[in-house]
């Protein structure tokens, strides 16, 4: 099961629940990734809704790896992701705003 308070987001990828996260590594990774921008440039794109799908696939990757998973954005090219790219573009938008939110009061 995810977890939201520690910034977890679930993706079912080919059948599979997959639990993203992402780390400060995932995070490197993903900035190393971009061709334009920062990241404060991706939550802005994404916050105006103006990001592309190269983007989605590069935030799944990065929460992916931030979870465990040693795949690459090859791999998912032929995957089949449950609820399809507006899921996708979901998950990818729940990973910022878990990542850059507000931080929840502990309970």
């Amino acid at each position: 099961m995810a977890n939201p308070w520690a910034g977890e987001v679930a993706l079912v990828i080919d059948g599979e629940r997959r639990v993203m996260k992402l780390t400060l590594g995932a995070l490197a990774e993903l900035e190393e990734s971009l061709e334009t921008g920062s990241l404060v440039a991706l939550v802005e794109r994404f916050e105006g809704g103006d990001f592309s799908t190269r983007d989605v696939l590069a935030l799944i990757v990065a929460g992916l790896r931030g979870g465990g998973w040693r795949g690459s954005a090859g791999d998912l090219l032929a995957a089949e992701i449950a609820g399809g790219p507006v899921a996708a573009a979901q998950a990818a938008g729940q990973l910022l705003a878990r990542a850059f939110g507000p931080a929840e009061a502990e309970q």
